[in-house]
């Protein structure tokens, strides 16, 4: 394939990408339940989660223990004061509210986060046909008191919600090729200072 011939593809990728952002924004929703969720400061309400916004933005996180929605949390989590200037955004998942503070504070996130707890929401809402829980996001408009699902989608290796894997296509690694990991720091065979109660990145 041709330098030209890389061009032209992602011309199209341009074009078809607003496409779908036209269809995407054709979509007249769906109702769905005024779910309630768990937050460090207590209960809280998917209505109250849009905050002065009538618009928001659910980021779906598996939870701590996995590698790549810590991949796409560390990638929007740049975004975040752009995307609050026009929507909420709130990151769910099914870590309790401590664990889900601890883990955004060692990511330095932004996000606001509650706990779905695994529950209704996740199985209504999060979960693929075959019951799994899934990374991906949903868009919800507040209605008076009505909230509609206007859009959804999950998250994968080489998506166009991670700008990442665009990065490592551009240097010809794909997707199958990079597995990301919590820390990249690797402990030198020897320690300058000794290494005494040296615990493990």
């Amino acid at each position: 394939m041709s330098t030209e011939d890389i061009k032209q593809l992602e011309k199209k990728i341009y074009e078809l990408s607003a496409e779908l952002q036209q269809l995407q924004k054709s979509q007249s929703g769906t109702t769905v339940p005024n779910y309630e969720f768990d937050t460090i400061d207590g209960k809280v309400t998917l209505l109250e989660l849009f905050g002065k916004h009538d618009k928001l933005l659910a980021v779906h996180n598996m939870g701590q223990g996995c590698r790549y929605c810590t991949v796409w949390g560390d990638g929007i989590n740049g975004f975040v004061p752009h995307l609050e200037s026009t929507l909420s955004v709130v990151m769910l998942s099914k870590d309790s509210p401590e664990l889900q503070r601890q883990f955004s504070n060692s990511r330095q996130w932004r996000m606001r986060m509650a706990s779905h707890g695994g529950g209704k929401y996740m199985n209504e809402q999060v979960a693929t046909e075959n019951g799994s829980n899934y990374p991906g996001a949903a868009t919800y408009e507040r209605r008076g008191s009505k909230i509609v699902k206007l859009n959804t989608t999950y998250f994968g290796p080489g998506d166009q919600y991670c700008s990442l894997w665009n990065f490592l296509g551009l240097a010809g690694i794909g997707a199958d090729e990079f597995t990301p990991q919590f820390n990249y720091w690797l402990r030198p065979t020897n320690m300058d200072d000794g290494g005494e109660n040296l615990l493990d990145a």
